[in-house]
């Protein structure tokens, strides 16, 4: 539940941090730039801390989807960005890829596990 915790709070700062990095206007806004490395700073921070209880598949895959469907919506209200059927669907495609990889691991590690259970029964 840590990694989760800690997982969901690395997406949230990654998805500001990119806010921020708009904003920065290529680095020539200071206070943007800073907020921008500061939450990249805690992202990672915090994607670390997730590691330790999640496998790297799951939580990078959930950190890098979730925060690129994250950007699109900041985008979408923040700096007035189109939106599209187009771009609705890729962000459907994106969750339901993240599901799909997050369901494997999680069979793979029940295959694992009972095979351990096994093998520690003979």
């Amino acid at each position: 539940m840590r990694g989760i915790f800690f997982l969901s709070l690395s997406i949230i700062t990654e998805a500001v941090g990119t806010v921020m990095l708009k904003l920065s206007n290529g680095f020539t806004a200071i206070y943007p730039t800073l907020a921008f490395a500061l939450c990249y700073f805690a992202a990672f921070t915090f994607l670390s801390f997730s590691l330790k209880t999640i496998p790297l598949s799951s939580a990078y895959a959930t950190w890098s989807g979730i925060g690129t469907a994250l950007a699109v919506i900041l985008g979408i209200i923040f700096f007035q960005e189109e939106i599209s059927m187009l771009k609705i669907v890729a962000l459907l495609l994106v969750v339901i890829g993240i599901m799909m990889l997050n369901k494997g691991t999680a069979r793979n590690e029940q295959d694992a596990d009972a095979e351990a259970t096994t093998s520690k029964a003979l």
